[in-house]
């Protein structure tokens, strides 16, 4: 397992992604307490709490960057701004996910955030396919995942939310290396 210090910080013009730490839990808790954010996401609960919020940095800071890789997006003006991760689930290749806090919505930091990560589990992780979805009722994810190469895989799977308190569908997208 890496430690802290290995765990990767990578930066885009606007953005620097790196691990969270206790220090960013009042801000991820402003950011994500916000039930049209945890609605669209699988593991987000609404209201999140600081007790939930100390729960997730204990998380990952426990967690094997080699499989599970969640990484704050910071803006240096506007700091913390949401979350995108690399994550192994079922499949046999990692998914990517993102959400980001609503004031930041329809600027463009998803698509540039989760562009650096595609691009370091591409180039620096060797992944030749990575797997990612979004729920059928937020077009808008679809659309930042396009935008980065995925493609639509045709697979619909229901997919628990603890923000909606029950499964969505999930329109599942693939990319290829």
């Amino acid at each position: 397992m890496l430690d802290r210090q290995q765990r990767p910080i990578l930066a885009t013009e606007r953005l620097r992604l790196r691990a969270p730490d206790a220090g960013d839990v009042e801000a991820l808790v402003r950011l994500v307490n916000d039930p049209d954010i945890a609605r669209m996401t699988t593991g987000i609960p609404y209201p999140y709490t600081l007790d939930h919020g100390c729960a997730f940095i204990a998380m990952v800071e426990a967690a094997d960057p080699a499989h599970d890789l969640p990484l704050l997006i910071e803006h240096q003006r506007y700091g913390p701004m949401g979350m995108v991760g690399l994550h192994r689930r079922a499949r046999a290749w990692p998914e990517i996910g993102y959400w980001l806090g609503r004031e930041f919505w329809g600027l463009g930091f998803a698509t540039e955030a989760a562009k650096a990560l595609v691009e370091f589990a591409t180039q620096s992780r060797g992944h030749r396919v990575l797997a990612s979805g979004h729920f059928a009722d937020n077009p808008a994810s679809g659309r930042v995942l396009e935008k980065l190469g995925f493609l639509y895989t045709g697979e619909v799977i229901a997919r628990a939310s603890y923000g909606r308190d029950e499964a969505a569908l999930t329109r599942m997208m693939v990319r290829l290396a």
